[in-house]
């Protein structure tokens, strides 16, 4: 059996960062679900959080699973879980692109930590900046 640990920091927002998960309470249901159907699907979720248009992901990667695959699993199957149990108003969706980094184990305690306090950080910060943040950050538009 192979060891394996790659962390990956995914992020990805809702269609045309519209504001769907507009309440704390719909946001805790979403990433409670997220989580248990990875947990289902022998994905290893560490942490999921994220804000009324966006979600961040800490998940680490198995030996047969590719970061393609896992992101079709989680948005596929949780945009589906949402209009099936109509828990907004308008037809959910999220945006086909999305953020995936790798994370190492010395920066594991930081990503969980700004993953856990999105609520606070959005108090300051909106999504748009963020991802502006990432893009210059991380050379994603060069």
């Amino acid at each position: 059996m192979p060891f394996i640990k790659i962390y990956i920091h995914l992020v990805f927002s809702t269609q045309n960062r519209t504001p769907y998960l507009n309440t704390l309470d719909l946001r805790i249901k979403v990433w409670k679900h997220i989580k248990e159907n990875c947990s289902q699907k022998g994905i290893y979720m560490d942490m999921v959080n994220g804000y009324s248009d966006h979600c961040h992901c800490l998940l680490s990667l198995g030996s047969n699973q590719n970061i393609e695959k896992i992101v079709q699993l989680i948005k596929g199957e949780s945009s589906h879980w949402i209009n099936k149990n109509q828990l907004t108003a308008e037809k959910f969706g999220w945006q086909n692109d999305y953020f995936a980094l790798s994370v190492s184990e010395s920066m594991l305690d930081l990503i969980r930590n700004y993953i856990k306090n999105q609520e606070k950080h959005h108090k300051k910060k909106t999504f748009t900046e963020e991802y502006q943040e990432f893009i210059d950050k991380y050379g994603f538009g060069k």
